[in-house]
């Protein structure tokens, strides 16, 4: 496991563990790093029930599409130090 990998997965844990409500563009942009992060960089299509919340998501993957896996890791990253005032080692 590389240290990038090592980083976004204890990011990932310290954002799953959040309790502060962030704005709802925030949390897309976690969703799309996250996903883009996880699908090696491949397109992810959204599911469930909300036509309109998937329409949302899939805006905010559209956005970041041009990023790599890596790349996306190194977003999620930084936006979880961010909010979370931790920097992650």
């Amino acid at each position: 496991m590389t240290d990038l990998d090592k980083r976004f997965n204890k990011a990932f844990e310290i954002a799953s563990a959040m309790t502060k409500a962030l704005p709802p563009d925030v949390m897309l942009h976690f969703y799309a790093f996250y996903k883009i992060a996880t699908n090696n960089g491949k397109l992810y299509m959204p599911s469930g029930s909300s036509e309109l919340r998937n329409g949302f998501k899939l805006n905010a993957l559209f956005q970041f599409n041009h990023l790599s896996a890596n790349e996306a890791k190194e977003k999620y990253i930084a936006l979880v130090e961010k909010y979370t005032n931790q920097k992650i080692n």
